[in-house]
């Protein structure tokens, strides 16, 4: 591996990419060392806001979630806001949800260091389109509950919301070994909600739901075991599933997002990667911060042979691929970014990761299609194409 540092300049400056007239970039803002987890959404004004957790590193009680803003015509992206801040909890993978009311949600994840098993998920609202925002709330209670994609609103009304539990044998350090979906519902507007959990999941987690042609909803998901992309099917508004299997994608245990586009045609990120590509392994996501675990004294399993999480695997290239078949095929796939994907250390301040992770992906009113991913764990980076740029 090579020890060169690389600083990334963040301005939120758009401009035109270097040798590619049909695309834009942008490195949104940001004072913290490390950026993660972006998540897009655009508002009826024709604003795109982009939230993220950034701090001194994941796990670690001084990661917050933020919020920048491209306001409709401007060539910037704003200057990086923070909408959460609690001493005693990493606070991670937020998600934007615009209500049919017009209720704009924040909802997001908060554990006590790298213990995934002790998160629950909270929450905010604006009614001003995210200029501000109300006080900070408890959605679901249940230790070891993450979130990590959209809410998916169904023509009757109903909210899915997809989480999945970090589950950990007793005595044991969480690892991922245990992780499995499901799908809350609510008929209330997030009053209250039912639970429906994905059969057989285990492994399956980050579950992406979108709705297709025929009325039934498919999910795409992120494989603790670093082989493929998941998949799933309901005919009965999210209430049951099929259980996952393998698509032809692979995956690297890392995360993953697609969307219908207007044209019912599907658009997904990923990274074009597994374990089976992989010459090192992490024993877990935070090696690097287990004393800093407040007090927790629970072991670290061996890993052993079989089905345990992989951690490591290269998170690069990170590629955009296009179905026209409900996601049985994606013939057109392209590279935004190729690099080594080296991801053997999260700690940005060393500047050694050059990982590209955790996308977003939202088609704007316009039809572009609008892109949001981690850049070396340093920063978010944006990029805007459409559909023909993928096919070439």
């Amino acid at each position: 591996m090579t020890t060169e540092t690389i600083t990334v300049e963040r301005t939120g400056v758009i401009h035109q990419a270097e040798g590619d007239a049909q695309r834009i970039d942008a490195y949104l803002p940001s004072v913290c060392p490390q950026n993660h987890a972006a998540n897009l959404l655009h508002l009826p004004n024709g604003d795109v806001l982009c939230v993220w957790f950034g701090g001194t590193q994941e796990g670690i009680a001084d990661i917050s979630i933020y919020q920048s803003r491209l306001a409709n015509g401007s060539t910037q992206w704003s200057d990086a806001v923070k909408l959460s801040e609690d001493a005693t909890r990493s606070e991670q993978n937020p998600v934007l949800f615009l209500a049919p009311d017009g209720v704009l949600w924040l909802l997001y994840t908060a554990q006590k260091s790298g213990n995934q098993d002790t998160a629950i998920v909270r929450y905010r609202q604006s009614t001003d389109q995210g200029h501000t925002w109300g006080e900070i709330g408890t959605l679901l209670d249940q230790p070891g509950t993450f979130i990590r994609q959209p809410i998916t609103v169904l023509p009757n009304g109903d909210w899915l919301l997809p989480v999945f539990y970090c589950r950990v044998e007793p005595g044991e350090k969480w690892l991922g070994n245990n992780d499995d979906s499901a799908v809350k519902i609510s008929s209330d507007q997030g009053k209250t909600w039912q639970e429906y959990p994905v059969p057989n999941s285990t492994g399956c987690v980050h579950m992406n739901i979108t709705p297709l042609a025929d009325g039934s909803l498919l999910a795409l998901f992120r494989s603790r075991w670093a082989d493929f992309i998941y998949r799933s099917h309901s005919t009965d508004g999210g209430k049951t599933w099929s259980v996952p299997v393998p698509t032809t994608l692979p995956n690297n245990n890392s995360s993953i997002q697609v969307t219908t586009l207007q044209n019912g045609h599907l658009a997904l990120v990923f990274n074009h990667m597994s374990a089976a590509d992989a010459t090192e392994r992490r024993v877990s996501l935070y090696d690097e911060i287990e004393d800093e675990d407040g007090g927790n004294d629970a072991k670290m399993p061996e890993i052993t042979e079989g089905r345990s999480a992989f951690w490591g695997a290269p998170r690069a290239p990170m590629t955009l691929a296009i179905s026209e078949d409900g996601g049985k095929t994606w013939p057109w796939q392209r590279n935004i970014e190729v690099g080594d994907g080296y991801c053997m250390t999260n700690n940005s301040q060393q500047k050694l990761n050059r990982e590209f992770s955790y996308p977003s992906i939202k088609q704007g009113p316009e039809g572009k299609l609008h892109v949001a991913f981690t850049y070396f764990r340093q920063a978010i980076k944006y990029v805007c194409v459409d559909e023909a740029w993928v096919k070439g």
